[in-house]
């Protein structure tokens, strides 16, 4: 984790602290179980839960804990050796039968759902910036690109609903990743349940919010993992996608949208003049980081037979890096499109500058709905929006098409004029959004 790129809420889930009372707390609910049912003695589970209840660990000593793994070389040994020397003698009770596993991987899913709670949250944040800035400019024009060019006009309203309908599916999938990674395996030695019994699984299972999982061989299987990271991936992916089109936008030869620039900023240090797209830039590096957790934690899924430990060094570095760069893209996403700056005027300038080549379709229709066939009115429409093109568009495609008999002979001027319509282009746009946000879709809604 860089603290350049980190917030405080989710750096929290990944701290020492956060994760020692964690394993505590499935020690303690195990205990307490095993006492309902008799493995270990009722009185002395009721202590262990009341001096948990007391916060009898207080402040966690992360040092005297490091120290004592320095010795042991195994770290939920060392914490149980610190933590049992803060109870009394009932603390030999704790992690009767279990494994190792049943701590780390049960830890791992809360973490896990920890960090999945603060991510939708970020997401809902983004929708709701996305939705008020889709209906602010819900009819505003600007050109639609393909391959970089010049393709048909489209509003920059819809730019941004289609990104809301991409981020509203990547909650679907992060909801569906939280439930999946969910899951608490209190299982012992090789997953048989031989020295723990499964009541105690369900009991710590229940107290932490977690679903039991089906089979868990010594560990959880990292096909959940593999998919909750994939997630992340995908998300991350389009926030770059966004964060590219504000790039591409706010190019000097385009400069349609521009990243707020707060006073005092400064966005060179040798050109006093240059507003760079540095928060944007940012975001596609940080979808970078993101996605470089994903192979690994597919990798992590070939373990040996009942488990191994090939996966551990791995999710100590891609849990914390992977949540904790997400969180803070999304907020930073979230923030350029709550600022971004919009320039119709620029929008409708980059339209008109192409003499009209972006209405060549339409005249290309009604040529083929005028009897001619679609070759030919493809040839004639092209031979005149060639001529445009070279002269970057300095002539008219309207005015070049009505100096053209054979066009003219299909269309009469008044009715190709009506063919440069931009109207004509927007007139879904009500539809589009209403699949979006719904029929009743506002920006307060």
């Amino acid at each position: 984790m860089v603290p350049r790129y980190s917030r405080p809420a989710m750096t929290a889930i990944w701290s020492p602290e956060n994760r020692y009372r964690i394993w505590f707390a499935i020690e303690v609910f195990a205990a307490e179980a095993m006492g309902e049912i008799g493995t270990i003695p009722a009185e002395d589970a009721r202590t262990i839960r009341a001096a948990y209840d007391a916060n009898v660990l207080g402040e966690i000593d992360v040092p005297a804990i490091d120290a004592i793994e320095a010795v042991t070389k195994h770290d939920v040994i060392a914490f149980l050796t610190w933590a049992g020397e803060k109870m009394g003698p009932e603390s030999r009770w704790l992690h009767q039968g279990m494994t190792s596993s049943d701590v780390l991987d049960t830890s791992l899913s809360v973490q896990l759902t920890q960090a999945a709670d603060i991510l939708l949250a970020d997401l809902d944040e983004l929708l709701t910036v996305l939705k008020r800035r889709a209906y602010e400019h819900k009819l505003t024009p600007t050109i639609g690109r393909s391959h970089g060019i010049h393709a048909e006009p489209v509003t920059f309203g819809l730019k941004l609903a289609q990104a809301h309908a991409e981020f509203a599916r990547h909650r679907v999938r992060l909801v569906a990743a939280r439930a999946d990674i969910a899951t608490c395996a209190i299982s012992g030695a090789v997953g048989t349940f031989a020295n723990v019994d499964p009541r105690i699984e369900e009991h710590v299972a229940n107290e932490l919010g977690l679903a039991i999982e089906p089979t868990s061989t010594q560990v959880i299987p990292r096909d959940r993992h593999a998919m909750f990271f994939a997630t992340l991936g995908v998300i991350a992916s389009s926030v770059e996608r966004l964060a590219v089109e504000i790039r591409h936008l706010q190019r000097t030869e385009v400069l349609e949208v521009e990243e707020y620039f707060a006073p005092g900023q400064k966005g060179s240090s040798a050109m006093p003049h240059k507003r760079n797209p540095v928060l944007t830039e940012n975001l596609t590096g940080l979808a970078r980081v993101v996605r470089s957790a994903v192979v690994p934690a597919m990798e992590n899924v070939a373990l040996w037979h009942e488990r191994d430990i090939s996966h551990s060094s791995v999710e100590r570095f891609i849990g914390p890096d992977a949540t904790v760069t997400l969180d803070f893209a999304l907020a930073r996403l979230t923030g350029v499109v709550d600022k971004l700056l919009v320039y119709p005027e620029r929008m409708q300038k980059n339209m008109d500058r192409m003499g009209g080549l972006i209405h060549s379709q339409r005249v290309l229709l009604a040529l083929t709905q005028a009897g001619l066939s679609r070759e030919d009115s493809y040839a004639l429409v092209q031979r005149n929006a060639m001529k445009v093109w070279q002269a970057d568009g300095q002539l008219s495609l309207l005015q070049l098409l009505k100096d053209d008999p054979e066009v003219t002979s299909r269309i009469a001027p008044d009715q190709l004029e009506l063919l440069f319509d931009l109207g004509y282009h927007l007139k879904r746009i009500d539809l589009i959004f209403d699949r979006v946000f719904g029929v009743d879709g506002s920006p307060t809604s």
